[in-house]
């Protein structure tokens, strides 16, 4: 079975984003060959990057950043739900991304981007080149434009035939890469 962690990247208050990672989650989970895990930066609540040696040694010296190393490690493929700040993603998921090095190392990602007009686009072209360096493959999942027309009066996010669609395709990309991908690591 494979690990797929998705992993919201807004801790905002306020946010809107947990109602698209949950209509992946949800999505993911009908498919068997995935074990599925939401996990809410917000609930994780790293500090800012407070470990004195490069992650790339793993000489992990807090409790906070062992658990994460151990959550992360032991996933075999990842699915970013993010919006867009500024031209950009999150600070809490570039936070989590350095925390760590090896244990993102060869596996695959999806980038689900949400938010207005752009649909979070430049914060998935930032973390394209953020997961390229933690030797990641990154491909874009799909982007949603205007996201919050499709939030009902529940704040669930009512998704189109198409983001079906897409999302479904997403999902069969990380079964492919993961099994790709799963002897270089």
């Amino acid at each position: 079975m494979i690990q797929l962690k998705i992993i919201l990247g807004s801790t905002r208050n306020g946010r809107k984003g947990h109602a698209v990672a949950h209509w992946i989650y949800e999505t993911a989970k009908k498919y068997t060959m995935f074990d599925t895990e939401l996990i809410d930066l917000k609930k994780v609540n790293l500090p800012f990057m407070d470990e004195p040696v490069h992650p790339r040694m793993q000489q992990y010296t807090h409790q906070h950043t062992k658990d994460w190393s151990s959550k992360i490690d032991a996933a075999d493929a990842f699915i970013f739900v993010t919006p867009e700040y500024n031209y950009g993603m999150p600070a809490p998921l570039k936070n989590a991304l350095d925390f760590l090095f090896n244990e993102w190392a060869y596996k695959p990602v999806a980038m689900v981007g949400y938010g207005g007009i752009a649909g979070g686009t430049r914060a998935i072209q930032q973390l394209k080149q953020v997961t390229n360096a933690l030797q990641m493959f990154p491909f874009d999942g799909l982007l949603l434009a205007n996201f919050s027309k499709q939030l009902n009066e529940e704040e669930s996010f009512a998704a189109t035939e198409a983001n079906e669609k897409a999302a479904e395709a997403m999902l069969v990309k990380l079964e492919k890469l993961h099994y790709a991908l799963k002897e270089l690591r």
